[in-house]
């Protein structure tokens, strides 16, 4: 179901995603499988390992709406990237209010196109306690991977949500990364999905 509502994101901002992505959904696993899923059989992709560094993992993080997120999340790409804070909550909000970018199962993917970035840029924040994120379950949203993205994104952008969104779509590693105490078992879960 995960991969479903991410594939309809991709779908409504990026239309020409549409068939670029369907490959993917080949390596969907469904919320309903087990731990003991055919990971091996899913590509090995390491995007998320490459952009994600234990600087850009936020754990705890005390908000309680999605405009808090936003206005922590700038000011976090502000201070380690240079980006200003308000286009970066101005397009995120932008972005929400097409469609929510929550997936369902306390998960989001809050993403956005930034003007004049060089390369993707993306953050996992783990809130303190859940909020409301107008997710298709209703479930409010504790775990979020915010990318950001140059503003004209290519097929690799797209890949790249699609690979986010195949594994939150795993219950195993939702459950792990719900657990994980630091930023750097934060990353190291991010490295070795998917798991053999």
């Amino acid at each position: 179901m995960l991969l479903d509502v991410a594939m309809g994101l991709l779908a409504k901002r990026w239309p020409r995603a549409k068939n670029g992505i369907r490959a993917n959904r080949a390596c969907h696993v469904s919320e309903n499988e087990t731990e003991n899923n055919d990971s091996a059989e899913r590509p090995r992709m390491k995007t998320v390992a490459q952009l994600l560094s234990p600087d850009d993992v936020l754990l705890d993080l005390d908000v309680s709406t999605k405009n808090g997120v936003f206005e922590e999340v700038g000011r976090h790409f502000e201070r380690r990237h240079g980006i200003l804070r308000t286009e970066v909550v101005n397009k995120l909000t932008a972005r929400e209010e097409l469609g929510s970018t929550g997936l369902g199962q306390g998960v989001a993917i809050p993403h956005a196109r930034i003007k004049d970035l060089p390369r993707a840029l993306a953050a996992f924040v783990r809130l303190k306690l859940p909020i409301p994120f107008d997710a298709p379950d209703a479930k409010p949203v504790s775990d979020m991977l915010i990318l950001l993205v140059p503003q004209n994104a290519t097929e690799q952008h797209l890949q790249m949500l699609a690979e986010f969104a195949q594994m939150f779509s795993d219950r195993h590693f939702r459950e792990q990364i719900r657990v994980c105490v630091d930023a750097g078992a934060v990353c190291q879960l991010f490295s070795d999905w998917p798991q053999s």
